[in-house]
C-alpha cells in the first residue's frame, strides 16, 4: 500500500465518523456520540442511519397525563423551557400576556434520544422534576400540564404543537440551561418551519452600568 494511500485512509477513516457523529448530534442525540464515532469511521455509518431515522416524540406525559383536546375558547399555549433564565421569562411573558385566557398551558422540555435508554433514564427524570417545580407556581383557570419530549428541540417543539392542536408556542431566545440545549437555535428553527404561531421572547437589553462593566 502506496504512503499516499495510508495518508487519504487515514485522513478520510476519522473524518467518516466525525460527520456521521455530528449528523446524530444534529439530529437530538447526545454530541458524545461524535467520541465514539471517530475511530469507528465507516463502520459507524450504519449506526447513525439507524438511529437517525427515529423522530420526535414524547419522552414522558407529566403527572396530569397527555393534554386534554380542545373543550374550550381559551387558548392554547405550549412554552419551550430548557432551565435557563431566558426560557423563565418566557413562561412569566405567557401569564403576561395571556392570563386568564389560557385554556391550557404545556410546559415542555427537550431531551437527547439516548435520555430514553434506561441507561439514561436520570435525565428524564431531572427534566420531569424541573417542570413540575415551574408548573407548582403556574396560576391559570385552564389546565397546566408538562411533557418531556425527546429529539432536536426545534422539531420536536414543532411536531407536538401541531400534533396538539396548540394555538402560540413560545420559546425564549439564546437561552442555555442545564439540559444543554440552545434555545436560539431553537427559535430560528420554529420560527422558520413551524405550522402555528410563534412568540419568541428576546433577551432583556444590557444596562448601562452591565455594559460598562465589560468595557
Amino acid at each position: 500500500m502506496s504512503a499516499t494511500v495510508v495518508v487519504v485512509l487515514s485522513v478520510l477513516w476519522p473524518l467518516t465518523g466525525l460527520v456521521s457523529g455530528l449528523l446524530m448530534a444534529r439530529r437530538g442525540y447526545d454530541p458524545l456520540w461524535v467520541l465514539l464515532a471517530l475511530p469507528l469511521g465507516p463502520l459507524f455509518i450504519p449506526i447513525a442511519l439507524e438511529r437517525i431515522r427515529r423522530g420526535p416524540g414524547v419522552a414522558e406525559f407529566g403527572q396530569t397525563g397527555e393534554p386534554p383536546g380542545r373543550t374550550g375558547a381559551g387558548v392554547r399555549v405550549l412554552v419551550g423551557l430548557d432551565g435557563s433564565e431566558q426560557s423563565g421569562r418566557a413562561l412569566e411573558t405567557v401569564l403576561a400576556l395571556f392570563g386568564t385566557h389560557c385554556g391550557l398551558i404545556v410546559l415542555a422540555e427537550v431531551v437527547p434520544f439516548d435520555a430514553t435508554e434506561s441507561v439514561r433514564r436520570d435525565v428524564i427524570d431531572a427534566a420531569s422534576d424541573r417542570l413540575a417545580t415551574v408548573a407548582a407556581w403556574v396560576s391559570i383557570a385552564g389546565a397546566v400540564h408538562t411533557e418531556v419530549l425527546t429529539g432536536p428541540p426545534g422539531p420536536a417543539l414543532r411536531r407536538f404543537a401541531e400534533g396538539q392542536d396548540m394555538d402560540v408556542l413560545v420559546v425564549g431566545r439564546r437561552g442555555k440551561g442545564r439540559s444543554g440545549r440552545v434555545m436560539g437555535s431553537v427559535s430560528a428553527d420554529v420560527v422558520e418551519r413551524s405550522q402555528i404561531p410563534v412568540l419568541v421572547i428576546e433577551p432583556p437589553a444590557d444596562r448601562p452600568d452591565r455594559a460598562a462593566d465589560r468595557t
